[in-house]
């Protein structure tokens, strides 16, 4: 479903590209309130859903955390702290493998692997 291209889409676009960093929709309003304080929570939200269902930008779906959004669409695996629960790409090669799981009775439409860990600034903290 093709839908309308607005200076909000845009903006929630770019800041997720401008962070870089797989920020949470919160996170995300907040950094677009600093300098658009008219922007609703709910625009924010509504945007993301309509960017990642429209395949704009990836949503990572965090198991007991909200989700998280970025950039890179390519197949990439993500690795989240346990301790400060920030989230990083992991640049391994992806396992062609998972790509072809046949199942009799479930048509397999996707999957996202997360790992879990402790990053380096905790670590060393």
């Amino acid at each position: 479903m093709k839908t309308r291209n607005t200076i909000q889409k845009n903006l929630i676009k770019n800041t997720v590209l401008n962070l870089k960093n797989h920020p949470s929709a919160e996170e995300i309003y907040s950094e677009i309130i600093k300098t658009n304080p008219s922007v609703s929570k709910g625009t924010v939200y509504r945007n993301l859903g309509i960017l990642a269902d429209n395949g704009e930008i990836l949503r990572i779906e965090m198991p007991n955390s909200p989700d998280r959004f970025d950039f890179r669409l390519e197949k990439h695996y993500h690795i989240q702290c346990d301790n400060c629960g920030k989230v990083f790409d992991l640049d391994v090669p992806c396992i062609e493998e998972l790509e072809h799981i046949k199942d009799k009775e479930f048509l397999v439409t996707g999957y996202q692997l997360v790992f879990k860990g402790i990053c380096k600034e905790c670590k060393e903290g």
